[in-house]
């Protein structure tokens, strides 16, 4: 039985009132700023790394936005402890999306390689 559109208005006008809304956040805050203040410098640095490389590479700086991109999916597997084989893999899965994207091979290998260390997968 399909849900009445009024009762769906309903629930969400509830999920959504502001002031509810800010009070949870304001409870959080402290938290997210302390997130915020311990992963924005390591964001910071492993673009930099990154940058270095493509610099490295005569990359167009055209294009440093999707490279960047990639570098941070590939931080996120490192900060999500990935390693080995499993690493190798998903950092393969990302490397053959970015190259349907019109990204460079050769780059995103170096990229993986220099920058964070993952090997490529076994075949």
């Amino acid at each position: 039985m399909a849900i009445d559109p009024s009762q769906r208005i309903m629930r969400w006008n509830a999920k959504f009132k502001t002031d509810r809304v800010k009070a949870i956040l304001d409870d959080q805050l402290a938290q997210m700023q302390g997130n915020v203040q311990s992963v924005f410098p390591m964001i910071t640095a492993v673009e930099l790394q990154v940058k270095q490389v493509l610099d490295g590479l005569g990359v167009s700086m055209a294009e440093y936005s999707m490279y960047l991109c990639y570098g941070r999916e590939l931080w996120s597997l490192v900060r999500k402890e990935v390693s080995g084989e499993t690493a190798a893999m998903e950092a393969d899965t990302l490397r053959k999306k970015w190259v349907d994207r019109g990204l460079t091979t050769a780059v995103l290998e170096a990229i993986r390689t220099q920058v964070f260390n993952i090997a490529a997968p076994t075949p």
